[in-house]
């Protein structure tokens, strides 16, 4: 039987923690035993036994018809457990996304509370979890460091190139990229009949099109020189059709929807970041880079999602035209639920089938470890040479696509943010400045110390603001320091801003990393500081100064656009 570790649920009246009545309950059962359970027990009351596993909110409705499914359809009613509420408990808020079926298979015993890094094991449930080395990982810490390595990778590359932006900037450093390229495909051409290196590029149709010379016209020449081995997709967001799309001009077009995953693939190396592939970001535009070396299951994956988003993308042809894959639903053009609903199949393909896999893996390691330990309890520690290191570092990937109905990396954040405990420090740094109000809320209601760049009057949130001479800032991302710690165990790193357009509008991917091993907790910690060193504590003298005058149209005009950045 596999455990379902969970976050503890709020008890009404009390600190948050877990309840003394339900948390070994949690421990005892997977969520099918819970489930009949509930079906054999039947709780009289006034409201459906799914209804604890329905998510806050409406955008979630979707998301929950196949439990209601899951239960014959039945509404069976229970009353509420005396003194517990289930409204606004964190764990709830994952529940839709565990419907998609997954074998039952042996795991470990585990707790719901567990301590250090193996409390955020319930991710889990949600997405694969990828377990490496930390020796894999790499911080890197700069923009120049970040272009070098992208070079070296393209150059080293020799099966597989992958890689996902909001565009391709025009200039020389840009073409420099597309010249490396180039030189790798041609490389490949020539040492087989049947070269084996594939390159896949996707980025944003409104911003890659975006004047005479842009992301196409740069990438065309690859595509009419190696026809067979490049694909560049271009995806278009079904919101902007119609009389919006005839009536937008340039460039506003794009507050619509944008394709904004940030994710450079070589082989089995992976770099993380919120750059995009622009000059500023390779000189002076400060952001984010993480390397996951030699990760062949989290390429795998990261290939995999840029492939179903490539394929319900425009295709650029070697002309500068552009057309849909046969069979495949106009995202304009074509019916707009429809083409959604294939959207999220794709992209929920590729998350449950890796989830699959990786808990089957899980559990086989688990087996095999248990098989090793006995064996060598009775050979001697001789043999001990041979064996693959234990990982002391997570990988969860985590996606947000709202107009797709996937809402994965909000729920994850919205948890994270909600069960912080008293005494944790929590940093956030996002380059533009505008939380949802949901982030909000989380973030004012509970106990721990943040230190981000928002105006609040709370005593616990310090604002601070990045400020570097002939420099940008760029980065986004969350530090999570535990109690007592000096050292973050958990890092999200990737494209979204926790802002409207992250969660609602945009294409967003970023990943969860947990971390044992205190030489990586300390790159982290270290690449935290770095960014916050070139910072001031921003308060309301701050905004006194004349540069901060705020014009009156500019604070009407604020409440009707800030959902579209």
């Amino acid at each position: 039987m596999s455990c379902f570790p969970l976050p503890p649920l709020p008890v009404r009246g009390r600190s948050r923690g877990c309840s003394d009545l339900f948390c070994p309950l949690l421990c005892m059962f997977s969520i099918p035993d819970l489930v009949l359970m509930n079906l054999l027990e039947v709780w009289e009351g006034r409201s459906c036994y799914c209804e604890p596993f329905r998510c806050i909110g409406p955008a979630c409705g979707s998301s929950f018809t196949s439990l209601e499914a899951a239960c014959g359809k039945q509404r069976l009613c229970h009353t509420e457990l005396p003194h517990l509420s289930f409204h606004r408990s964190s764990w709830l808020l994952l529940a839709p996304l565990l419907t998609p079926p997954v074998p039952v298979v042996t795991a470990p015993p585990c707790s719901l509370c567990p301590e250090g890094a193996h409390r955020f094991q319930w991710i889990r449930n949600l997405v694969p979890e990828f377990g490496i080395s930390s020796s894999h990982v790499k911080v890197l810490s700069s923009p120049a460091e970040f272009y070098e390595l992208l070079k070296v990778q393209i150059k080293t590359a020799k099966q597989r190139v992958v890689m996902a932006s909001l565009y391709l900037g025009t200039g020389l450093l840009e073409q420099e990229l597309v010249d490396c390229l180039e030189e790798t495909l041609e490389k490949s051409l020539q040492a087989k009949e049947s070269p084996d290196l594939r390159v896949s590029i996707l980025l944003d149709y409104t911003r890659g099109s975006r004047g005479r010379k842009n992301s196409r016209t740069m990438l065309i020449p690859l595509l009419q020189r190696f026809p067979e081995q490049v694909r560049v997709s271009l995806f278009h967001t079904p919101n902007l059709r119609g009389l919006l799309k005839l009536l937008i001009p340039e460039r506003f077009n794009e507050t619509i929807g944008l394709q904004h995953i940030k994710v450079y693939l070589f082989d089995d190396n992976v770099i993380l970041s919120g750059a995009n592939l622009s000059d500023l970001y390779f000189t002076n535009r400060q952001d984010r880079y993480v390397l996951l070396q030699d990760s062949p299951e989290i390429a795998d994956f990261f290939t995999e999602l840029v492939d179903a988003i490539g394929d319900v993308s425009l295709q650029l042809q070697q002309d500068d035209t552009v057309q849909m894959m046969e069979g495949m639903v106009h995202p304009y053009q074509g019916d707009k639920v429809a083409y959604c609903e294939i959207a999220n199949r794709r992209v929920m393909e590729v998350i449950n089938s890796a989830r699959t896999r990786q808990e089957l893996l899980h559990a086989k390691t688990f087996h095999s470890s248990q098989q090793s330990n006995s064996s060598l309890s009775q050979q001697g520690s001789h043999a001990s040479g041979g064996l693959k290191p234990e990982p002391d570092t997570w990988i969860y990937p985590l996606i947000q696509m709202k107009p797709f109905g996937i809402q994965i990396d909000e729920m994850v954040t919205e948890t994270l943010l909600t069960e912080a405990e008293r005494d944790a420090r929590i940093y956030l740094t996002t380059g533009y400045f505008n939380l949802t109000q949901a982030y909000m809320d989380l973030i004012l209601g509970t106990r721990a110390e943040y230190r981000i760049l928002l105006a609040s009057p709370e005593e616990r949130v310090q604002l601070q603001e990045y400020s570097r001479a002939g420099w940008t800032f760029h980065a986004k991302g969350l530090w999570l320091y535990l109690a007592g710690s000096n050292l973050p165990c958990l890092t999200l790193i990737g494209s979204p801003n926790f802002g409207y357009r992250s969660v609602h509008r945009d294409l967003e991917a970023q990943v969860a990393i947990v971390t044992e091993n205190k030489a990586l907790q300390q790159q982290l910690h270290q690449e935290q500081e770095q960014l916050y060193l070139c910072s001031g504590v921003v308060s309301s003298s701050t905004f006194e100064q004349p540069n901060r005058y705020v014009k009156l149209w500019v604070k009407l005009v604020t409440p009707l656009i800030k959902n579209f950045f």
